[in-house]
């Protein structure tokens, strides 16, 4: 595995009381930029409460949801995610503090992994 992808700048935020069809919507958006010398394939993401212990690898992740990448360069990409929650999913959410897994793919088929690329807080 090569280290030479390079995923940084992550900010996670979370907006809740977004009215969609009649449904309480709340999301939680992040973006990062993510570089390497032969252009950036993708970036799956997961967030995950710190309280579930779960701790991911990179070999768990490659079916969770891919981020939109938009190349802003040859190498580098800006990758951002969003995940829409019901008031119900998110009443039903675990309080407290949350990481963001992150698996990157290039071009030219190296990987990058971070375990904990950002954490966030929920609260309420």
């Amino acid at each position: 595995m090569s280290r030479r992808i390079l995923i940084s700048s992550f900010a996670a935020v979370v907006v809740g009381g977004i009215a969609v069809g009649g449904f309480a919507m709340a999301s939680f958006t992040f973006t990062t930029d993510v570089r390497d010398a032969s252009g950036v394939k993708g970036l799956k993401v997961i967030a995950w409460p710190a309280s579930s212990k779960l701790d991911p690898t990179e070999a768990e992740l490659r079916s969770v949801d891919s981020a939109e990448c938009r190349s802003t360069s040859d190498e580098t990409s800006r990758c951002t995610y969003t995940l829409k929650i019901t008031e119900k999913e998110e009443s039903g959410r675990d309080r407290g503090t949350w990481h963001i897994s992150a698996p990157a793919t290039a071009e030219d088929g190296d990987t990058g992994f971070v375990s904990r690329a950002a954490s966030f807080e929920i609260t309420g």
